[in-house]
């Protein structure tokens, strides 16, 4: 399968539909971007069930964005909707195929539940300060 190209129109949808994406975040100005591209798009015909995605963040600004791309090459895994790999640089083959066969190993039912877990810590971590910052009424 060949790789998709991305944009704000189908990221979405893209990530959505298919349960296992990997999404290249490169500029056609980088030379790292270029040296990674066949590596990546001969790893999208090794693995047809994995939807192989590519965003152009020279075109796509805002997906880089949305995603705080500061470095390109960047990749990220998703698989069920959830971000399970994120990191800059330039893989060679045999390490790109060693974190698609971690990311498929994952339990998706214990990853979501670690997910709601630390949602959970964030959002009473979070109240804790809101209700830590409140000056204390007036004395009676």
């Amino acid at each position: 399968m060949a790789t998709v190209e991305l944009t704000m129109e189908n990221f979405e949808q893209t990530i959505t539909d298919n349960g296992f994406v990997i999404v290249d975040f490169w500029a056609p100005w980088c030379g790292p971007c270029k040296g990674f591209a066949p590596v990546y798009e001969e790893l999208s015909e090794k693995y047809p069930d994995i939807v192989f995605a590519k965003v152009n963040t020279e075109e796509q600004q805002q997906l880089g964005a949305m995603f705080n791309i500061r470095s390109i090459p960047t990749l990220m895994i998703f698989r069920d909707q959830i971000i399970l790999f994120s990191e800059a640089g330039a893989l060679q083959s045999s390490m790109l195929e060693d974190v698609i066969s971690q990311a498929s190993a994952l339990d998706m039912d214990k990853v979501r539940e670690e997910v709601a877990t630390k949602q959970q810590d964030q959002e009473s971590s979070t109240t804790e300060t809101k209700v830590g910052k409140v000056p204390p009424g007036p004395q009676s």
